[in-house]
């Protein structure tokens, strides 16, 4: 039995993503800024797309900006949202210490520029806390940018709370939305979202395709230019088929949303309760304001490396955090943020689930995981000088 357990990385692609694909690669395949018909054949498409996307996020087709992805959006979105606040004399941008690389390094680079940032504290749960936002507000904030939920522990924020308290201080509210995405019911409106960002490859659409979302009136900063393409925000000639896997793909999960949601999370419990039962484990992040799919521990005395690679040999694919950074030696920031200690880090597992997981598969991950910590804990001489009593357990 093969089992895919890394959904928060990438998702299959959905048929339905693909069967709206397809006439876009081989009969429809105008460039959509032509004048002629095979041209306005695929600009009445690319406006059906934005149109669907707006429908599930509660805005116009005209704030809807196509992308490659969930990282440009954010880059282009906090870029934005820096420039049209320098321009105001406000260089102090809120953000979280569990952001995305993607938001993180975006920050970094404009730290250097003379901006001021700010990172919460997300605490033990992984949570942001609106007072703490409200505390941090200043007269020369530009922009808070926080995600909807988090990309390694799945917590969900309190997105509608910390835009209520943007707006009533008149500063531009940003979230990565790319995790919630098709998962999570968005109202940008409702919630008082003024950007937001998604990446169509997280529910089952193609890799390559997103979206950001910008309030009309926000002046977008350009990061690539050339053409006029839309709207002259964002040079190059749009990739239609992918574009279309994405609006069908989006129209489909936000269709079947509440069962799917409730599958998923019977599975997502299960599992933790079964990888509960390892001794010296621990659940990262909050169990109620958490993603239907997500699972993420730590055990103590193993390295995530190595656990990784044993369960790719029995079958199941999982990672240790953040597809973005799974090349490098260092604990996550995810859980380092929340106060693991390094060594604990070190030792994580994200298990992330989808509706096509089934009840079967859970139980096998219930049954091998165990094993093949039992084994990386009978060769690791960390976990024998616990067991001597030599250093103390992190984790009871």
């Amino acid at each position: 039995m093969r089992i895919y357990a890394d959904n928060a990385a990438t998702t299959q692609m959905s048929q339905t993503a693909i069967n709206a694909m397809l006439p876009y690669m081989d009969k429809i395949y105008g460039n959509p800024s032509s004048l002629h018909s095979h041209g306005q054949e695929a600009a009445e498409a690319l406006g059906q797309a934005r149109e669907v996307v707006a429908g599930h996020l509660g805005c116009t087709a005209r704030e809807i900006y196509f992308t490659s992805g969930g990282s440009e959006a954010d880059n282009q979105a906090i870029l934005s949202g820096a420039m049209m606040g320098a321009a105001k004399g406000k260089k102090h941008i809120i953000s979280s210490k569990f952001e995305h690389h993607a938001v993180l390094h975006t920050l970094e680079n404009l730290e250097k520029q003379g901006f001021e940032i700010t990172l919460l504290d997300v605490y033990e749960k992984g949570l942001v806390k609106p007072e703490d936002v409200a505390a941090a507000l200043r007269q020369d904030t530009a922009l808070v940018t926080i995600m909807f939920a988090n990309n390694e522990i799945g917590t969900i924020q309190p997105i509608a709370e910390i835009g209520s308290i943007c707006r009533e201080k008149g500063v531009l509210f940003h979230t990565d939305a790319v995790q919630a995405a098709g998962h999570l019911p968005i109202d940008v409106k409702g919630m008082n979202i003024d950007m937001l960002s998604l990446s169509a490859h997280k529910f089952h659409g193609p890799k390559g395709a997103g979206v950001l979302y910008a309030r009309k009136g926000i002046p977008l900063t350009n990061i690539i230019h050339g053409g006029a393409q839309e709207r002259g925000k964002r040079a190059g000639t749009e990739n239609i088929p992918a574009i279309m896997g994405m609006a069908a793909a989006l129209e489909e999960a936000c269709g079947s949303m509440g069962p799917q949601t409730a599958y998923v999370t019977s599975l997502r419990d299960q599992l933790i309760a079964g990888l509960s039962k390892i001794p010296h484990s621990v659940v990262n992040g909050d169990m109620e304001n958490r993603l239907p799919g997500n699972v993420n521990m730590c055990f103590e005395g193993i390295e995530g490396e190595s656990l990784l690679l044993l369960l790719d040999m029995k079958g199941i694919a999982a990672s240790s955090g953040s597809a973005c950074t799974s090349g490098s030696l260092d604990p996550s920031h995810v859980l380092l943020a929340i106060g693991r200690s390094h060594e604990v880090a070190h030792g994580s597992l994200r298990l992330s689930l989808c509706e096509h997981n089934t009840k079967e598969e859970v139980d096998s991950m219930i049954q091998t995981v165990p094993q093949v910590v039992d084994y990386l804990r009978s060769i690791s001489p960390v976990w024998d000088d616990l067991q001597k009593g030599k250093a103390d357990y992190v984790i009871h």
